[in-house]
């Protein structure tokens, strides 16, 4: 992975679709950052399919696109590098192990917190790839990261 490929776009309409790269450069490296209307995402490619969600880790605002990726419970994950925070790819729900501490013979089953990383959609047109920011109107977890002081991808000088 080449986490210094990214891609700076100053169009402003912010419902449109941004181009952020070639599909064969992203089926390469698996991932690629990318700054959609001010909003720093990361676009992964695994499995086949491509996921788009912002940057950074709802939880403390950990480098997302530093993770790995990992299955949990037939799920594919990004974990923060952080604090290891396991976050759907495709519905940006965190997911933890709960046990039931009356049963002292229960197993861990995993379970959701719900959504708590905005995810982006990605499409690709003549082998160019293009992500459009979410248009979902709730207060996603994320959100307090996405923009501002919290900024990882460097601008070119």
């Amino acid at each position: 992975m080449d986490p210094t490929i990214s891609v700076q776009n100053p169009e402003k309409k912010e419902d449109s679709s941004v181009c952020v790269g070639r599909e064969d450069d992203i089926k390469k490296s698996k991932r690629m950052t990318a700054v959609v209307h001010d909003r720093e995402v990361v676009i992964f490619y695994h499995k086949g399919e491509y996921h788009a969600m912002d940057i950074r880790c709802y939880h403390s605002g950990g480098p997302l696109h530093l993770g790995e990726i990992e299955d949990f419970d037939g799920r594919s994950c990004i974990v923060c590098p952080w604090h290891k925070y396991k976050i759907t790819l495709a519905t940006g729900e965190g997911l933890y192990q709960s046990i039931n501490p009356k049963d002292p013979s229960a197993k861990p089953k995993w379970c959701s917190k719900g959504i708590k990383q905005r995810i982006h959609t990605v499409t690709v047109d003549n082998g160019n790839l293009y992500v459009t920011l979410s248009k979902e109107p709730f207060k996603c977890d994320s959100d307090y990261y996405a923009t501002g002081d919290f900024k990882v991808i460097q601008s070119p000088s």
